[in-house]
């Protein structure tokens, strides 16, 4: 009896940690800010996983660009945006994706605050 209770405990664990994924906070210790444009690339980041955006939300915002407009650091078409200052960002799919601070202008953009990472 035990070790059947022992393998179910382990069982239920082990699904446990399948379904809830990792949580990456983004960029510098103190969050998304300038200068992280690689900070995506060392990342084993999986469908599920969690991105955590924090940054001050009166300053800053989370845009989820296309390729092109990570690129060139601009918005040309209606985007996810977040603002909240806490942003968590559940990963559902595999690929390439991409994000960037746009308030008004490309500044924040073009002083590398902006990420792309590649989901596996």
């Amino acid at each position: 009896m035990v070790p059947t209770l022992l393998v179910l405990l382990l069982a239920i664990f082990c699904a446990a940690t399948v379904v809830h994924g990792k949580e990456w906070n983004v960029g510098r210790q103190d969050g998304w800010f300038f200068s992280i444009s690689n900070w995506g690339d060392d990342k084993p980041i999986k469908v599920g996983d969690v991105l955590v955006f924090k940054y001050k939300a009166i300053a800053h915002n989370v845009v989820q660009v296309s390729e092109e407009d990570y690129n060139a650091c601009t918005v040309s078409r209606p985007s996810p945006t977040y603002r909240s200052g806490n942003d968590h960002i559940k990963v559902t799919s595999s690929g390439r994706f991409f994000f960037i601070c746009y308030v008004k202008t490309p500044l924040h953009c073009e002083n590398g605050m902006k990420i792309a990472i590649t989901v596996q």
